[in-house]
């Protein structure tokens, strides 16, 4: 009897030990993005209206691409509405973190200094620096190595990892930054620079874009960069729904539809020039 006693009075300290535990993940639970989102109704995403194939404007206007249709796809699943915030790519980050919006997609690439400051989900998509060459440079230039010249001006869009690969790996160049990808690249285009340092995606469609009359297209990445959705830190909730959003679409036909569509497709082109 006695024995049975103490197993039970070690039960329930047991369970009132663990009390203060479960409190305290309820309330990390009641203030988690996700718990804002699904009350408000509405998911916030942040993103910079510029970045082809990923987020761009089209004719009529509105915000298209293959980040757009992702997030069209979180909302779906949420069961919320979307509202898309366009904003600076410099300040996207201060943006989230003072509440303007709930989630980062906007093509931005995982790297350890933006980790710092945010987390990241798993990666939902993988791409590199590849490089856009004036045409006079055909056969000479064969590799960013080759660009390692003060003879040469290189250009890139400030604040990206187009901007630090380049001035990491290409040192000794000249190097311009622009505020648009697409002003950075009709430098080149214009011979006012030689060379344009960008993701492979936007490279690839800025190439079918502009044709084969300026611009050689050396399309061998050499970078590795995931890009994932950024969210402000301490919410393992969010997170935890996220890589399982992602590892469902990627298993179901949606993020393959979505791929083809942007990535692999060019027939959107018509609608956003």
């Amino acid at each position: 009897m006695r024995f049975v006693t103490k197993v039970v009075v070690a039960l329930l300290l047991t369970a009132f030990a663990a009390m203060p535990v479960l409190a305290a993940d309820h309330e990390l639970a009641e203030k988690s993005t996700l718990n804002e989102i699904l009350k408000r109704g509405e998911l916030r995403v942040g993103l910079d209206a510029g970045y082809l194939p990923f987020e761009m404007t089209d004719k009529k206007g509105e915000i298209v691409g293959f980040d757009v249709d992702m997030a069209k796809e979180m909302a779906k699943a949420m069961g919320v509405k979307l509202k898309i915030v366009n904003t600076d790519y410099d300040g996207i980050i201060p943006a989230l973190m003072s509440d303007k919006f709930d989630i980062i997609i906007s093509g931005m690439t995982v790297n350890q200094e933006r980790n710092l400051q945010i987390n990241f989900a798993d990666p939902y998509i993988v791409v590199g620096q590849a490089i856009l060459l004036n045409k006079k440079h055909e056969g000479t230039i064969k590799s960013y190595k080759d660009l390692n010249d003060p003879k040469y001006t290189v250009a890139s869009r400030i604040g990206t990892t187009g901007e630090q690969a380049t001035k990491r790996m290409i040192p000794k160049a000249q190097y311009k930054s622009f505020e648009k990808e697409s002003d950075g690249a009709m430098e080149v285009v214009n011979g006012q620079a030689d060379a344009f340092v960008y993701d492979l995606p936007f490279n690839v469609v800025f190439m079918a874009q502009q044709g084969g009359k300026n611009l050689v297209l050396l399309d061998k990445v050499f970078t590795y960069e995931p890009l994932g959705f950024g969210i402000k830190k301490g919410d393992p909730d969010f997170l935890n729904w996220l890589d399982n959003f992602l590892a469902q679409i990627k298993n179901d036909g949606r993020y393959d539809d979505i791929y083809n569509k942007w990535i692999k497709g060019t027939e959107w082109l018509k609608d956003v020039q």
